[in-house]
């Protein structure tokens, strides 16, 4: 039976009806159920020595195209649906997003799964099945609300494997369940993203918005993602969560190992676990204490087997990310694991007199990262600048000791996804210009180098960009309310909203030119200023960026003699597929944390796969894009991490005097608390916005700001000499290659994994 045999039985089987009678709902119903029947088909990839990637996050986005695209079929399922009167793009839209990830450490989660799959190396996720994710984000009266992010249909990708454990805390037992996602290589075998679920979830417990009873722990378990640990009741939430996670992840590994013969002394030649941040560090005391209790291992043989199976990677340099839990808390969640940790600590105590290095430390809290690094073989950075800082400053400490431990692994992303899915007619283009090998060697973009003198190249990629343009502007438009124009330059800066983003220092030159514009000097070429982006709901200062995007949209879209030169939106609830619109059409890909603080970023990656050109301090893997494109070919601005580093050294950065010596800089904060944003804005968000890039400003927004409207201004200059910029898009485009996860990944295996 071929494609549209079976399309058109499942068509009749499952609604009774042809599948040009369908709905777009019931035709996503039955595409995906075709799409998991041809991915069933698909050999489980084998070896002796898997890699299980355990993470808090994965932020996967909607599959269909990206599987289909992985089975070989998208085109003909798409010629198919056009012969029916049907398009394909209609079906992916009724295709709900799974919301099981935040930013960029869940989404390169989701890479690295395709990746691994891709290279056909054996090697499955483990997290957690959240009901209702981080939370969906609504703007009401420009402020974020957050509601329920509601994604799972009764047909969806998740399979019920009959799987489960008993997880025991202190005070209570409860039972899992496993949901599995298929995850298909490219043109290969496939993996599992293994999910885990409580039995006695309640999804009724969530109210209102996103509130719900935090005591109740059997039944919010795996409700949300991070829910908020402003209070103590949130704090032990995310220890059960994570040891939730954790100890279900150890039982299915001792499983499997046990399954297929394995001797566990010897674990680590079967198995790598690596630790995506912090979040799963107690995977490294449950495994001993299962050995130790379950297995009859001494407590000397289980740490050594234990530390040989464990790999950790970094994904901050910020010390608060960095995860501390007053030993109270995992006594009273998780006492059994105390005496473990207690030993653990103990050891390190009795080798090393270092306060710096300690699990444990005076004030009684436990140091997870530290747990990770003694009892980790692999500790990485993830992009050539954070690795450097880790080694150097952050984590100098543990690199005195542990040299041999620390590696470099820049990050990737899944090309295949930011190009043949969401750019197919970029791809297109490439395919016929320099062939199609780039599909599985991203390397082989470089092959465009030899077009960049070539108009008909140069023009056919500024085509496709303002096409590109057309399509998101249309979206805006039905999605947002706001017409955009697609001859204007697209400045889109899209990311979690975090202060040291530094999403409010965008927000300051948007005033900048706000007044420029009210004062008579009109840019060559009208500015699109497009911001995607969820604060964490206890996360205040976030939330006030927000709410000042969305005041600056209504007085920049609303004012009649700025709003032709200018425009700001601020898109609702941004997610993956939100990214998979905006990345493709943007001119301007705005990159500007704090130099020291972003440990890589993956949407720069993204950004200049589809020829956006980068506006970005020397921050993460900004300095990688660099050395790759150049100097001619990317807009570097701001300090250099190790002056920032000596700012906090010192303590003498005081944004007030930077404020009071510039003119520039006053007239644009001032303009936070003057009469107009006032008018549209509460007066609490905004004052409290105001008096803390004034008095404290810790991620150094003012100290960039006269650079980085320096330094904007002429980027958007350059833009009017076409050629040039054209050719910028071609050697962004053609050096993106090294950022394939597929590359990452490789990475991985032959220095840490050793798997396949």
């Amino acid at each position: 039976m071929n494609l549209e045999q079976q399309l058109e039985q499942l068509a009749k089987e499952r609604h009774g009806k042809k599948i040009k009678s369908c709905t777009d709902a019931q035709l996503y119903d039955c595409v995906l159920q075709l799409t998991k029947d041809q991915m069933a088909q698909k050999t489980i990839i084998g070896g002796k020595k898997k890699v299980y990637y355990i993470s808090m996050e994965f932020l996967i986005g909607k599959l269909l195209s990206n599987n289909l695209i992985n089975l070989g079929i998208y085109d003909e399922l798409s010629d198919i649906l056009e012969k029916h009167g049907r398009h394909l793009s209609d079906i992916e839209e009724a295709e709900p997003e799974p919301s099981l990830g935040n930013g960029g450490l869940g989404r390169l989660a989701a890479c690295f799964l395709d990746s691994i799959a891709t290279l056909g190396l054996p090697g499955d996720g483990i997290g957690l099945n959240y009901h209702y994710g981080l939370f969906r984000q609504v703007f009401q009266d420009r402020l974020q609300k957050a509601e329920k992010n509601d994604w799972i249909q009764k047909n969806s990708w998740l399979t019920n494997t009959g799987i489960s454990f008993d997880v025991c805390f202190g005070d209570r037992k409860v039972t899992s369940i496993l949901y599995d996602i298929d995850v298909i290589g490219y043109q290969r075998g496939r993996n599992k993203l293994h999910l885990f679920d409580v039995v006695s979830v309640d999804e009724s417990l969530v109210k209102s918005g996103i509130q719900f009873d935090k005591s109740q722990i059997e039944k919010n378990l795996t409700l949300f993602l991070y829910p908020d640990d402003s209070d103590e009741a949130g704090n032990l939430l995310r220890i059960y969560q994570e040891y939730f996670m954790v100890s279900n992840g150890a039982q299915l590994i001792i499983k499997e190992l046990k399954e297929r013969g394995c001797d566990l002394y010897h674990m680590d030649e079967y198995a790598v676990i690596q630790i995506n941040d912090t979040h799963p560090t107690m995977v490294i005391p449950e495994l001993i204490r299962i050995l130790t209790w379950e297995e009859g291992f001494t407590m000397e043989d289980a740490v050594n087997v234990v530390s040989r199976t464990c790999a950790y990677t970094n994904h901050t340099i910020l010390a608060e990310a960095l995860e501390k839990w007053p030993l109270a808390y995992i006594e009273k969640v998780v006492p059994q694991l105390v005496p473990i940790i207690k030993e653990l600590s103990a050891r390190v105590a009795k080798k090393y007199t270092d306060p710096r290095v300690q699990i444990i430390d005076k004030d009684k809290r436990v140091h997870m990262a530290h747990i990770d690094i003694h009892y980790g073989f692999s500790v990485n950075g993830v992009a050539a600048i954070h690795t450097d800082i880790l080694k150097n400053t952050e984590l100098h400490h543990f690199y005195e000791i542990y040299p041999e431990k620390f590696n470099n692994k820049t990050n990737g992303i899944t090309f295949r996804r930011w190009l043949l899915s969401c750019n197919r007619e970029l791809a297109s283009f490439l395919t016929d210009t320099i062939g199609d090998g780039y599909k599985t060697d991203a390397a082989e973009l470089e092959k465009l180098l030899e077009k960049k003198d070539d108009g008909r190249v140069l023009d056919a990629i500024e085509g496709i960009k303002r096409q590109k343009k057309e399509a998101l502007a249309a979206y805006i438009k039905k999605r947002e309310g706001i017409a955009l124009n697609p001859d204007s330059i697209f400045d889109i800066q899209v990311k979690r909203l975090h202060e040291y983003k530094r999403q409010q220092m965008n927000a300051l030159y948007i005033i900048h030119k706000y007044l420029e514009i009210k004062a008579g000097k009109l840019p060559a070429r009208p500015m699109t200023f497009i911001f995607g982006a969820k604060a964490a709901p206890a996360y205040v200062i976030a939330q006030d960026i927000i709410h000042l995007l969305l005041v600056l949209e209504e007085i920049v879209n609303k004012d009649p003699k700025v709003s032709p030169y200018m425009k700001v939106v601020m898109v609702e609830n941004y997610n993956v597929s939100y990214a998979e619109k905006l990345i493709p059409a943007c001119d301007v890909s705005e990159q500007i944390s704090l130099a020291s603080k972003e440990a890589s970023g993956t949407g720069n990656m993204k950004f200049m796969l589809n020829g956006a050109v980068t506006l970005g301090t020397s921050d993460g893997a900004n300095v990688e894009i660099h050395e790759l494109v150049g100097d001619d070919n990317i807009y570097i601005f701001g300090e250099k991490s190790d002056a920032v580093i000596g700012h906090y050294a010192k303590a003498d950065y005081v944004s007030r005097e930077y404020y009071e010596k510039s003119p520039v800089i006053k007239e644009a904060v001032d303009f936070i608390v003057g009469k107009q944003a006032m008018k549209v804005g509460h007066k609490e968000n905004l004052e409290r916005l105001y008096h803390e890039l004034l008095n404290k400003d810790w991620f150094m927004t003012l100290l960039d700001l006269e650079d980085y409207i320096a330094v904007k201004d002429k980027m958007f200059a350059d833009y009017e000499d076409r050629e040039k910029w054209k050719r910028m898009m071609l050697v962004n485009i053609a050096k993106a290659g090294f950022f394939s996860s597929d590359r990452t990944i490789a990475e991985y295996n032959r220095d840490i994994w050793h798997c396949g």
